[in-house]
């Protein structure tokens, strides 16, 4: 007899076998083998950027990327690939109208939009299991000839006062006259995977379509030392084979078998460069990239080889779908002959629904009984997860190979040097699966995206996100000085130092996983590598030595009233209120994990007291004692602002408020009694440090008082100034929207900061929606918008500071209303304001969808969630990359730790000896 736990249909069990799956890649199974890795657009990217001007978008065009072979990477629509990109399978359509096979998405180049590039097509991330084991994407392809011109002209002759116009803006979806066109994928095993494409006709009328499931071979063997050139060949009506001659790709991909559900044409070409076509000169091999459109949209059947080998082939499916129909193809790749194989879809419903099932279960258990009440927070929790696990991607760019190819090598002087993008970054070498921004907007990792998506992606693969984490700081990535590459565009720009944030919060959820055993391994690693991250920053950033520091943009692109990454037009020095109080934080968490080690090892006490100092003088440094000008905090308006230091020695502050003021509420690290007790020799010195230096703490929040549970905190706020930055915070008319806290205070949309220099004005006005200019490409907006990854940081530390203050400590909320909360309370409105953006208000519209009738209303839309790069400032509308469930998948993590923290378990936090563990006990479902 079957018990209750070993029953097959037992939920825990169904959702066991993912977690199952993910122990087994511990112990070397390679269930994360295949994947999503393909990119959404390798064409326009520095990696293959050859062109003597740097101008990458137009030296590789998405006209030319289906003639064109790849030298870095693919990409492919709705595809997937093994780890190393040596083999890749992706899905091409034609309708019977376009002028090209649709191979991959199309967008707009930087210079063609009016808000910088922008991709124009609808597709869906809609589901995937950490190992991939099932996965889901939806692709929607009109019927009719796609607008590709009338894209370009038209949003080539708007302002960038005026909206974007985008594809449902040409009428081509009217009468759902589309495709909806599933791909879901389910393994067997490890490398065995397989494929249905679902093909459902939305509109009145039967329409044809051509579906090509296309396998093919990434071009390695056309470059120097590239080796042997694999095969790809027919075997059977139904059975397709692919090889690797080369010794050293065939280690990485053995054999590979595609079935076909029923006998098709087969279509075989070369994954080759047609060169004749390009550029006029002949082809070293006769069937080339652009073989297969050739023969399927102009008819040239020489563009195909009649032997059937080659490096790219597609099945050829022609299909006619009924109205309202749907047509289904199947197909399997893997590693099992013919011969072996029997009937190949035997059990393929059978897998496929197993699969469904266990990813079903696998999201159950790790959502939270309040969320799961609520299937809407459920929809929108569970396909932020799926994009954030979609945005893997194959990121291949030997860096020292790619100057030598543009003939700069280390031995060049430093003028030479810079003439190239990177051209100090000879060590870097990247061939690994990254977690990406958005995988056609942004398809390259940028290192403080990357830490924010490891926070949800963590709660589901811990493994991943700590081994995302610890990428960023080998020495293939990590540059001898101790910089953390930025992105591929500027290796050697300054992103936000959060990896240390990153590394602690993970560290303590694995720990909350793992009843109380945390991996220390994984914490001393990253330790030692950011001591010598932090001592760049130290050296490279504070130039006047007074721990007051610069940083350029640092991510928060066209904040500031000038370009923070440019020579400022006055001369002189900006002291960035954000640099500043970026680096107090991370001096916080490197203290918070140097408390962690320290408590295990007591050779880590002395890095204890390190950071605790550094963190009182970078603290002390943005307001010192007394009324000056040259600091950053402004007793008057409750406020820190950026400091222009002039050449002539005067100093004046800048007074944009933005989120550069609001930053240093992040600031916040506890400490909990028995921690400092088992830490004797550090807090002697840290008395001692307070008594030398009492000019330096008379306005920060130091650890000499206890509060809540006996607890420490040391903070950049006093409660007298928390109190004043929380009133502007929470004010409705300057930073609290419905939507979340604006990057840019309400107040500049009547009173814009205006600073006048040598006749020349430049000014910051509050602009909710796209940027009105060309700054960092006018793609990026931080003057009114908001911005999910520093929510997310303010809502925790809102949480932090209640674990300190508790009940009696509360504030106005919103600002002017006579509604007073606690901390507590005022994070969870802040959650749910984040979280409505998503959800469907009480008119049955989502604020992100704007006024997009389509997806507000149709019933094949509404449900559909984009994850942008950030929101209209007082709409909660969508704005910038469509994808970018990078760090707005943070979502996820906002709506599970909402649905545990209720009032009930903040009284629970109060009394508990660790907060920061409980809670991550608590978010863990564990207790």
């Amino acid at each position: 007899m079957t018990t209750m736990d070993q029953n097959p249909e037992n939920p825990r069990l169904k959702a066991s076998a993912e977690k199952q799956r993910l122990q087994s890649v511990r112990n070397g199974f390679p269930w994360k083998k295949w994947g999503p890795y393909l990119s959404e657009r390798q064409w326009g990217t520095v990696r293959e950027d050859y062109s003597d001007n740097g101008d990458a978008w137009n030296y590789f065009t998405h006209d030319q990327a289906r003639s064109r072979a790849y030298r870095w990477g693919e990409d492919g629509l709705g595809g997937i690939s093994d780890d190393h990109q040596v083999l890749c399978f992706a899905l091409a359509l034609w309708n019977g109208n376009d002028p090209i096979l649709k191979e991959r998405l199309f967008g707009l180049t930087n210079s063609e939009g009016n808000h910088g590039e922008d991709v124009k097509e609808y597709y869906f991330y809609l589901d995937s299991t950490p190992t991939h084991s099932y996965m889901k994407y939806l692709y929607k392809y009109p019927q009719a000839e796609y607008p590709y011109e009338d894209l370009i002209k038209t949003n080539q002759q708007r302002s960038k006062d005026e909206l974007e116009y985008e594809l449902l803006d040409t009428g081509i979806f009217d009468e759902n006259r589309y495709f909806d066109v599933f791909v879901e994928y389910a393994k067997d095993n490890t490398e065995d995977i397989l494929i249905k494409i679902s093909v459902a006709n939305r509109g009145p009328e039967a329409a044809d379509i051509h579906l090509l499931p296309t396998l093919w071979f990434r071009n390695t063997w056309s470059w120097a030392d590239g080796g042997a050139k694999p095969i790809i060949q027919k075997v059977g009506d139904r059975v397709i084979q692919t090889h690797h001659t080369d010794p050293l790709f065939q280690k990485l991909v053995s054999d590979y078998y595609l079935y076909c559900d029923r006998t098709v044409p087969l279509l075989f070409t070369d994954n080759e460069t047609n060169n004749a076509h390009l550029f006029g000169v002949p082809n070293p091999s006769y069937y080339v990239k652009d073989g297969i459109n050739n023969y399927v949209v102009h008819g040239q059947r020489e563009g195909v080889n009649p032997a059937q080998t080659g490096t790219k082939c597609s099945p050829h499916y022609h299909l006619t779908v009924g109205a309202g129909a749907t047509e289904v193809i199947c197909l399997r790749l893997t590693k099992t002959a013919p011969r072996e194989i029997g009937e190949p879809f035997a059990t393929f419903e059978t897998t496929f629904q197993a699969r469904l099932q266990e990813a079903d279960a696998f999201y159950d258990s790790v959502t939270p009984p309040a969320i799961k009440a609520d299937s809407d927070r459920v929809n929108v929790m569970r396909q932020a997860l799926a994009g954030m696990l979609w945005t893997k991607q194959y990121f291949y760019y030997d860096v020292d190979k790619w100057l030598e190819e543009h003939n700069i090598n280390p031995l060049l002087g430093p003028e030479q040097r810079s003439k190239i993008r990177n051209g100090e970054w000879f060590h870097m070498h990247s061939d690994d699966i990254i977690s990406m921004p958005d995988k056609w907007e942004y398809p390259w990792f940028a290192a403080w995206d990357l830490a924010f998506h490891m926070l949800p992606l963590s709660s589901i693969d811990s493994d991943f996100a700590k081994e995302q984490l610890d990428l960023m700081l080998r020495n293939d990535y990590l540059h001898p000085n101790g910089q953390i590459p930025a992105y591929e565009w500027n290796f050697g720009d300054v992103n936000p130092p959060v990896h240390a944030y990153a590394t602690m919060q993970i560290y303590l959820m694995d720990k909350a996983r793992n009843f109380g055993q945390g991996d220390l391994d994984f914490l001393k690693y990253a330790f030692s590598k950011l001591l010598v991250n932090f001592t760049w920053w130290v050296n490279r950033k504070d130039s006047d030595g007074n721990n007051a520091f610069e940083g350029g943009f640092l991510g928060l692109d066209n904040i500031g009233v000038f370009d923070r990454s440019a020579p400022l037009p006055t001369g002189g020095s900006l002291e960035q209120a954000d640099g500043t109080a970026w680096m107090v934080f991370f001096s916080q968490q490197m203290l918070r994990i140097a408390v962690e080690l320290a408590v295990h090892d007591p050779l880590y006490e002395e890095f204890v007291s390190k950071f605790f100092e550094h963190t009182m003088w970078i603290a002390g440094a943005m307001d010192r004692i007394g009324e000056n000008q040259d600091e950053m905090w402004d007793e008057e308006d409750g406020f820190f602002y950026d400091v222009l230091k002039l050449p002539d020695g005067t100093a004046m502050r800048l007074k944009v408020r933005s989120l550069v003021g609001l930053l240093p509420l992040a600031a916040v690290a506890i400490f909990n009694e028995d921690d400092i007790a088992k830490l004797p020799n550090f807090y002697k010195r840290a008395q001692a440090f307070w008594s030398r230096h009492f000019d330096l703490i008379e306005n920060i929040h130091i650890p000499d008082e206890k509060g809540a549970a006996g607890r420490y905190m040391l903070s950049v706020f006093t409660e007298e100034k928390l109190r004043k930055v929380l009133s502007r915070m929470l004010d409705e008319n300057e930073f609290f929207s419905p939507y979340g806290i604006r990057s840019l205070s309400r107040y500049h949309a009547d009173n814009p900061f205006i600073f006048h220099h040598a006749g020349e004005e430049f000014r910051v006005d509050y602009v909710p929606g796209d940027s009105n200019t060309g700054m960092f490409g006018g793609n990026s907006n931080w003057r009114g918008p908001v911005w999910m990854p520093v929510n997310m940081l303010f809502v925790a530390s809102l949480r932090r500071l209640y674990s300190f203050y508790g009940d009696d400590f509360k504030v106005e909320c919103p600002t002017g209303s006579g509604q007073y909360m606690t901390l507590f309370e005022v994070a969870r409105e802040l959650a749910e304001r984040l979280i409505s953006l998503f959800l469907k208000d009480s008119n049955g519209k989502r604020p992100i969808n704007g006024a997009s009738d389509k997806f507000q209303n149709d019933p094949y839309w509404k449900d559909l969630i984009l994850f942008y790069e950030y929101f209209h400032g007082d709409s909660g509308a969508g704005i910038g990359a469509s994808h970018q469930t990078g760090w707005t998948g943070g979502i996820a993590t906002i709506i599970q730790v909402t649905g545990i923290l209720t009032d009930e378990v903040a009284e629970e936090l109060l009394s508990s000896s660790d907060v920061e563990l409980e809670a991550m006990r608590k978010y863990l479902n564990k207790k």
